[in-house]
This record gives C-alpha cells, sequence and structure tokens, in this order.
C-alpha cells in the first residue's frame, strides 16, 4: 500500500485540507454553543481553530484568511471572557465566516475583498466595540497561541499551559481506494485458495480407504492358503505387502493429521486477513454525515423552524462506497423531515410538544446488516389525505383505493413525480427525491421501508449491506450451470407443486401468497440447456415487488452462501442480466444475477408473448444438434463471459485456457468455430489459427479472433494468420458477438 505523500501537495492545497480540517471542528462546535453558549470546551475549540486557521493562512500568504480568521478568534476569546454570550444571530454570522474561509481556501484570489470588510466589520459590531483590529493583522508579527485576550481586541503575549501529552492510539494512514481494492481482491483470493485444502483432504481420506480396503484383501488372500502351502519366498513377500501397506496407513494418517492442523490454521489466517481487509474499507458514520447537523440548523431556519439533529450510532462501522452513496439519499430524508414532518414552533406548543422537533439518524449493524434510520417527531403522514392524491391523480380508482392497505399506500411516496405538497418550495414539492432514494438503495442492494403515525411522527428504515465486497446469496443451478441471486433482492424461493401451476391468458401461474404470478423459465433469460424436471415440484425464485412478481424457474437450488464480488472487467461493458462475479469454494466461477435487468428482461418477454413453457418434462423437450465452439482465452473471466453468452444463444462451448490446451482439444474433438485471444502463455493466438490453417483436417475451420489489441497491425497479424474475423474487446459487446459467429456459422441450432 502507498500512503499519499504530503511532499507532493502545494502549500495552498495543504491550507485547503487545513482549513477542510478546522472548519468541521468550528461548526460542530458552533452547533453545540446554539444549545450552551457558555460550554468552556466548546469556546476552546472554536477559538482554536481560528487560531490555528490564521497561522496556516499566514504561512502561505493568505491575507483573507489571516484577516478572517483572526476576527474570529478575537470573538471566541471574548465569549471565553464572559464579555459576550453567544446568540443565535451570532453564531449564524460566525457559520457564515467559516463558509466565507473555505471560499478562501478553495480559491483565494476569487473572493472579494467588500464582503470580506463587510462580515469583519459585522463581526465588530456584534462584538460590541464597533470592530477588530483584524484588518490591520496582515502587518502584525507572527503570535502564539492565545488563551485569553483584554477588551479591545488587541492581541497580547500570554503564557499558555502546555496540552496534556495524549498517547497516539489511532494513527492514520492514507491509501489510495485502488490499492485497497487490490488488497481486499488478494484477500478474497486467498480465502478462496484457502478452502481448496479441505477437499483435497476428503480426497487423501478416499485414499485412506483404499489402502484399508488393499490390506484387507492382502489379508483375505493370506486367509485362502491354507498354513505351510506357501513357500518359504511367497510368505516372504506376503509379509512384506503387509508391513508396506501398514506404514503408508501409518504414513497417510500422520499426513492427514498434518493437514487437518494446516487446514484450519490457513482457513483461520485467511479468515483473518480477510477480515482485516475489508475492515480498510469501512469508515465510521460519522465520517459521511458531517455537513448534515449544520444542514439541519439552516433549513429549519429557513423554514422558520425550531430543529435539532440527533444522531446515534456515528461510530458505526460503514463501507466506504455505500456512505459515499448515501449522502444524497440521507440529505434529502433529512430535509424531508424537515419540510414535510416537523411543524412550526406554535404548531407544536399547540399539539402539545416541545417547540422544538427533533429528526433522529440512527446507525446500527443487526442480523449482518447495516440499518439506517431516520425518524421524525413531527406531524406523520394523513393516509386519508395520501388516499386522495392517488385519486386525484389517477394512479388508482377510488374503489382499488379504499382497500390499499398502509404500506401499500406509502408504497405510492416512492413514485417519480409524486408529492403531497401542494406548492413548489427551494426545499421540496417537485416530486423529485424518494423515487431517487429508493434507486439508490437499490443499486447497492438494500431495502427501505416507511411507517408513520399521525401526529406522532414518521420513520424511514433503511437495510443495506455491511459492504458492496460481499454478497449473501442464494445459488441455483440454471442450464447447468451455477447462478448467484443476492438475498437481498428475492422474495422467496419456494417449490411449486404442478399440480398448483394454472393457465391463465395462455401464461403459467401459481398462487403465491394470495396472488397470481407468472412463471418464466429461468434458460430463456439467462440460457443454457433446457431442464428437464424430475419429480412433480418446479424450484421457483419470486423476484420483484407487489403487482410486478414473477416466478423464476431454475433446475435446482444450490443453497446459500457468502461469495466475494469481483467487478467484470469494465472493457467488456454491462452484460445483460448480470451484474458481478465470484468464486465459489472450489475455485468454481460463478455469476451474480442482476435481479432488476432480469425483472426488465422478463417484463419484456411478457409484452412480446413470447413466454415459453416453464414446466416442461424429459418427454416435451426436443432434442436438437447444437453447434459446438471453442473458446480460447488465458482470462477466467473473459472466457467464462463468452462462453455463457454463447452458451444462452444456443450454442454448445468448450474452454482451453491457452493456446497449446487449446491446439490439444481441437485435435480431440469436432468444432464448427473456434474464438481466440491473441496474448496467452505457452502458444499466443496468432501461432495458434497458423497451425489451424495448415492442418489438412482443420484449415476449413473459421476462426475468430477477440482481443484487446486494437491497433490496425494487430488487426491485419490476425487476417494475414488466416483469421475469418477480427474483433476487439474494447468495443465488445453482446450483439456484436453473437452476430459475428451466426455470421461465420449461422444459428446455434443444426
Amino acid at each position: 500500500m502507498t500512503a499519499l505523500d504530503l511532499s507532493q501537495l502545494s502549500m495552498h492545497e495543504l491550507f485547503r485540507a487545513e482549513a477542510e480540517n478546522q472548519s468541521q471542528v468550528l461548526t460542530a462546535s458552533l452547533l453545540a454553543l446554539e444549545r450552551n453558549p457558555t460550554g468552556a470546551n466548546d469556546l476552546e475549540a472554536c477559538m482554536r481553530a481560528a487560531h490555528s486557521l490564521k497561522g496556516a493562512a499566514r504561512i502561505v500568504d493568505i491575507d483573507a484568511g489571516v484577516t478572517l480568521a483572526h476576527a474570529m478568534e478575537d470573538f471566541f476569546v471574548a465569549a471565553q471572557q464572559g464579555r459576550i454570550t453567544l446568540n443565535q444571530e451570532q453564531i449564524d454570522r460566525l457559520l457564515q465566516g467559516v463558509d466565507l474561509m473555505m471560499a478562501i481556501a478553495k480559491a483565494p484570489d476569487s473572493v472579494p475583498g467588500q464582503p470580506l470588510d463587510l462580515f469583519v466589520a459585522d463581526l465588530g459590531r456584534l462584538l460590541g466595540n464597533g470592530g477588530t483590529d483584524a484588518l490591520a493583522l496582515s502587518n502584525a508579527a507572527p503570535d502564539g497561541p492565545p488563551s485569553a485576550m483584554p477588551s479591545g481586541g488587541a492581541e497580547q503575549t500570554v503564557p499558555v499551559r502546555a496540552a496534556e501529552p495524549r498517547e497516539n492510539t489511532d494513527r492514520a494512514l492514507r491509501v489510495s481506494v485502488d490499492n485497497l481494492n487490490r488488497l481486499l481482491g488478494l484477500a478474497g483470493e486467498t480465502l478462496v485458495e484457502s478452502r481448496w485444502l479441505k477437499p483435497f483432504g476428503q480426497s487423501l481420506l478416499r485414499l485412506k480407504r483404499l489402502q484399508q480396503e488393499s490390506a484387507r484383501s492382502i489379508q483375505s488372500l493370506s486367509d485362502a492358503f491354507p498354513h505351510g502351502t506357501l513357500d518359504e519366498r511367497a510368505q516372504a513377500a506376503l509379509a512384506d505387502a503387509k508391513l508396506r501397506v501398514l506404514t503408508c496407513q501409518r504414513f497417510l494418517a500422520d499426513r492427514l493429521t498434518e493437514l487437518e492442523v494446516s487446514d484450519r490454521q490457513s482457513t483461520n489466517l485467511a479468515h483473518r486477513l480477510y477480515d482485516q481487509a475489508l475492515a480498510c474499507r469501512m469508515r465510521s458514520f460519522a465520517d459521511g454525515i458531517v455537513a448534515f447537523p449544520r444542514m439541519v440548523r439552516d433549513v429549519g431556519r429557513s423554514l422558520g423552524k425550531q430543529v435539532r439533529l440527533d444522531v446515534v450510532g456515528s461510530s458505526t462501522q460503514v463501507d466506504r462506497d455505500i456512505l459515499e452513496k448515501l449522502e444524497a439519499p440521507l440529505g434529502h430524508l433529512l430535509r424531508n423531515a424537515i419540510d414535510h414532518g416537523i411543524g412550526t414552533p406554535d404548531e407544536r406548543r399547540a399539539a402539545g410538544k416541545a417547540a422544538e422537533g427533533v429528526v433522529r439518524l440512527e446507525a446500527t449493524h443487526s442480523a449482518a446488516a447495516l440499518h439506517i434510520v431516520v425518524s421524525d417527531d413531527g406531524r406523520g403522514i394523513d393516509l386519508n389525505k395520501l388516499r386522495e392524491t392517488v385519486v386525484k391523480r389517477r394512479l388508482a380508482n377510488a374503489a382499488i383505493a379504499d382497500k390499499l392497505s398502509e404500506n401499500e399506500l406509502l408504497e405510492f411516496l416512492f413514485l417519480p413525480g409524486f408529492t403531497l405538497k401542494s406548492e413548489v418550495t427551494e426545499i421540496s414539492g417537485r416530486g423529485v427525491g424518494l423515487d431517487v432514494v429508493q434507486d439508490m438503495i437499490r443499486q447497492v442492494r438494500g431495502l427501505v421501508r416507511i411507517s408513520s403515525q399521525l401526529g406522532t411522527g414518521t420513520r424511514f428504515h433503511l437495510q443495506l449491506p455491511l459492504t458492496l465486497s460481499v454478497v449473501r446469496a442464494l445459488l441455483a443451478e440454471i442450464g447447468g450451470e451455477p447462478y448467484a441471486f443476492p438475498l437481498a433482492r428475492i422474495v422467496r424461493a419456494v417449490k411449486v407443486a404442478g399440480e398448483k401451476v394454472e393457465m391463465l391468458q395462455g401464461r403459467q401461474h401459481f398462487n403465491f401468497d394470495g396472488q397470481q404470478v407468472g412463471l418464466v423459465a429461468a434458460q430463456q433469460i439467462l440460457g443454457g440447456e433446457e431442464c428437464a424436471f424430475v419429480g412433480n415440484e418446479l424450484p421457483v425464485v419470486v423476484i420483484g415487488e407487489h403487482n410486478n412478481r414473477y416466478g423464476l424457474v431454475v433446475d435446482r437450488f444450490l443453497g446459500g452462501r457468502e461469495l466475494v464480488v469481483q467487478p467484470l472487467d469494465p472493457r467488456l461493458g454491462k452484460i445483460k442480466d448480470i451484474s458481478a462475479g465470484a468464486l465459489m469454494e472450489d475455485g468454481t466461477p460463478v455469476l451474480i444475477v442482476d435481479v432488476e435487468d432480469v425483472l426488465r428482461s422478463m417484463e419484456k418477454l411478457a409484452h412480446s408473448d413470447r413466454l415459453d413453457k416453464a414446466n416442461r418434462h424429459a418427454s416435451d423437450i426436443e432434442q436438437k444438434t447444437r453447434k459446438r465452439i471453442l473458446i480460447v482465452d488465458d482470462s477466467l473471466v473473459v472466457r467464462e463471459l463468452e462462453r455463457k453468452l454463447l452458451d444462452r444463444h444456443g450454442y454448445e462451448v468448450e474452454v482451453a485456457v491457452d493456446g497449446m490446451d487449446g491446439w490439444n482439444v481441437l485435435r480431440t474433438g469436432d468444432f464448427d468455430l473456434i474464438v481466440t485471444d491473441i496474448d496467452m502463455p505457452r502458444m499466443d493466438g496468432i501461432e495458434l489459427v497458423g497451425l489451424i490453417k495448415k492442418d489438412a483436417n482443420l484449415k476449413g475451420l473459421p476462426t475468430m479472433i477477440v482481443s484487446y489489441k486494437d491497433r490496425e497491425e494487430d488487426r491485419r497479424r490476425g487476417l494475414e494468420a488466416g483469421a475469418d474475423y477480427y474483433l476487439s474487446k474494447g468495443s465488445f459487446h453482446e450483439d456484436t458477438l453473437v452476430q459475428a459467429v451466426v455470421d461465420l456459422i449461422g444459428e446455434a441450432a443444426a
């Protein structure tokens, strides 16, 4: 891992970083002082933050920063001395000063002098001395950190008590995201590799059983001869065989014991390594919500409301990617709570509540998931008004709306453009927001639920994965291949009896929790050989929500797994119906299904009336001869994706790991097409194509090169070697590859 080298930053960049850190201290302390204006610790924190900014600005010759920081420092010292007591107006101006300092830090030359002069003069007015000496500070001599200043703002040098030495228990190291992701990927591979020892140990147990059988066979052979019938030489050979087998058994037993110990140790170490690498990706929840207390205060003030933000679980660890994605949706939920939920002070008093409203933001870990709750003690949601709005906007007629449950009604709030506000304000009313919140939650494989009680408040509950690097999934076999369905994105996995399947309007359905759910064969979406179901039950994965649910019929369930997510190569583009990949314990690759994409695919098939029958038995399946393709590529991800893609379109596909392996496979089987990469160990693609074209039996075999090399000379080399088609992986697309295959050898079925 490479730490960020601060020596590479300019002085102004260092000042900007200092300003960001000290501005967070100032904002947090000022918000605390709004509740307790005489808080000594918060006043001290503000004074020292302002003093640090003044010194940093002087070092980098940013006079505006020096002037501003000194003016704020005067103010905090006056408050420490008791000459003033901070009120809301003063805190408003000081928070504006924090914003002005950040503007100066980001672009020192772009802040006009007049706003700064007016701000400093205004602070002087609020301080009650007609002004401060901040404007003349730029020519002053460097000073030490003051603990108190006399009236009038004149700065003096006074003894300062040294800070208590504090043990540095949590030193930080900046690491690039790419390095962190690579570390996590290697730790995940180590975890997978460590699981290889267990099946290897099981194979040795099989060897141990074979040795025991051999020992019994030798003993049976010895017993078959009456005593004294064997000559001395035969008896010696038989005794030697018994001894050797016994020696082998003892040796193998010892090695098995050692292997078991090594297996436990390596697996434990791999798990600890992965957990620690994963922990490096985690950040405290507080890191992602730094701006929220100030935002809640400012939004409340702009709406004439008194409101505070209570944060619970600020130290809860959150995956850094999830934390970054949460900023926008949480910000919207907080603004929504203030605008829609919290009433004015008079309104709250009339309802028997405190004038100050409370918005609560809570983060916890529970049941291997991250739970975030945004709640308020405000008005709550008027379900009758919501029902009327649904009817008014023609989203449902009155009869249906009257039958909707509370949960069903609240789901309408997530529709794009839906709002209960009658007028548009700067804060809300445009109907944009909750749909964006739900979309983001879905992107990270999470769930969001609403509950509300009129007159009491509203609660949004977000359930998210602890990390995007690991996914808990249901494995199912489809077309002879394993696929992973994230548990957070499926409704249920069920087995449906054949007699429960009904035909409605020409489509197969079954009753699921009182709702008719359509059945779709998974092979029609993800490809693979059609399965002839054995028995009278269909394995079904139910996905979707409410009236948009489907049952995906798979070959069989393979159980639950916790998988380390392996992102697909971005150069391959978006793979239809697939979100990522992973490796199982034995190293077998598995693709993680993009459930939202699959839902869209099923909807398209349903709307075009192209859904196949999902529960066909062996006698119903039409036997067809499929064309065979050999894929040669040293990249596991690329060859598996190409294989699954072509298999999905009906071709029979085999793979080889490099040119030499491909050449050996070619000579032992009949193929209709070969698809090969160029850069591979042992034998590259150009050599392989050359050998094919020189072989009397293979020279007529169509060949296609799929390579990252996109230069004209590379393309020319491939075609000159005899390739019939050259496709760049940089422009790789599902339709492009399949169409090229069809052009060369036709459709999959003969």
